[in-house]
């Protein structure tokens, strides 16, 4: 024993080097051991849904998976194998996994998809813009857009499982937990945004769009990783050297916030024939009387813009189950403020890029047209995904698409709306 403690003194630095690296190497397999415990308890969970029995004339489910292999820097492919795909199987699904290869391939593929009785999307913020939008951009989109979509977040930035699933520091238990969401069978409608160009198709948002110099920040921020945590503060401060302070000139034109119509029951079974004779003959004898009424002519507000940014987005982040008027927020940033508070509010905007900070002007409205001046340059960012800057209209399209949630989310927001 005084030996091995001679030998340990004496070579001091290599015996401290040791004893980190078998304290990191422990606690590395004791983490993959959790995860493992993890995905067993999901998939014993999932299994309890597929020894459920359906009679024999019901087909099984079909569920169409779009997986973007390239999120979360090429590692969604493993990511969703191992963890979520092994859930929807053993579920008793009938799973179809579509990979995309390249960007914009996810729309063209929705253009040609046959009929699904699930949507699946396992990606990020980007893979949820294109599938949206491809979904919407179909002439059949009227009974498309009632299947219930599912996400699976395993992209870089997840925005949307924030509104669906409990927050979860493990990215193994927040996958295993959204997939299991998709088999309890609880939704939630969602708003979408139609954002459409003068020339271009109209593309589909279901978090907002960023126009101005904190997006244009934080597109740059990962040119800075060399420097660590500071990285993002670096990328703010370094913009306001280029041009201060930095106007973004617009015209805005807007309609305020609608009424929100009562939904309407779907009869899940066929009524009795008693009752489909009643209705026809009432319908015959009857016949809808056509009350024509004058619609009043939309009022469209005017206003100059000058701003550090505009952000267009929906409230699906703060979802109010039961709200009486549809709406989305338009935020106007000051125009005015210093570089330091530049730099402060740019870091805050990287959690929470839709934030609107104190002295912004805060509008709803249910359409909105961004008109900009001629020669303009630089992007938006739509759902986190650049686009070109050009003169758009976007209309919001209330509780268009239905998403999975965690039943806990969802009976959250019930008695949120509530209180």
């Amino acid at each position: 024993m005084a030996k091995v403690l001679g030998t340990l003194r004496l070579h001091w630095k290599k015996s401290t080097f040791g004893a980190c690296l078998l304290g990191w190497s422990g606690q590395w397999l004791y983490e993959k051991h959790c995860d493992n415990l993890l995905r067993r308890a999901a998939c014993q969970e999932a299994q309890a849904f597929g020894n459920q029995l359906i009679p024999p004339t019901e087909p099984l489910k079909k569920a169409t998976v779009f997986l973007n292999p390239a999120a979360c820097k090429g590692k969604a492919g493993n990511l969703f194998e191992k963890n979520a795909a092994p859930i929807l199987h053993l579920s008793g699904l009938d799973v179809t996994v579509v990979k995309t290869d390249y960007e914009g391939q996810a729309k063209k593929l929705l253009e040609l998809m046959e009929s699904t009785d699930l949507i699946i999307i396992a990606g990020g913020d980007g893979t949820v813009q294109e599938v949206i939008t491809g979904l919407l951009r179909r002439a059949d989109e009227a009974a498309f857009s009632k299947i219930p979509i599912g996400f699976i977040p395993i992209g870089k930035t997840c925005t949307l499982s924030h509104t669906l699933y409990p927050e979860c520091t493990n990215q193994v238990q927040h996958i295993t937990n959204a997939t299991l969401a998709i088999l309890k069978g609880e939704t939630v409608p969602l708003d979408v945004l139609q954002i459409k160009g003068e020339k271009e198709q109209p593309v589909f948002a279901v978090s907002g769009l960023r126009w101005g110099s904190y997006r244009d920040a934080a597109a740059k921020v990962s040119q800075y990783w060399y420097l660590g945590p500071l990285k993002t503060k670096a990328a703010h401060l370094f913009s306001t050297f280029k041009e201060w302070p930095q106007k973004h000139q617009a015209a805005l034109k807007y309609v305020g916030p609608t009424e929100r119509p009562p939904e309407e029951l779907e009869e899940t079974t066929r009524p009795p024939l008693y009752v489909r004779l009643y209705r026809r003959l009432r319908s015959y004898w009857s016949p809808a009387k056509d009350f024509s009424q004058e619609v009043a002519p939309e009022e469209w507000e005017e206003l100059e813009v000058s701003t550090i940014e505009l952000s267009i987005a929906t409230r699906n982040r703060q979802l109010d189950l039961k709200r009486t008027e549809d709406c989305m927020d338009i935020c106007i940033g000051a125009e005015n403020i210093s570089k330091g508070q530049f730099v402060h509010t740019g870091s805050q905007k990287m959690d929470d890029p839709l934030m609107c900070p104190e002295g912004s002007q805060c509008i709803q409205a249910s359409r909105c047209i961004l008109q900009l001046p001629e020669g303009t340059e630089g992007s938006f960012g739509i759902d986190n995904e650049e686009y070109e800057a050009m003169p758009v209209e976007v209309k919001l399209l209330p509780r268009k698409l239905r998403f999975f949630c965690d039943p806990k989310m969802r009976e959250q927001m019930l008695q949120a709306a509530v209180q």
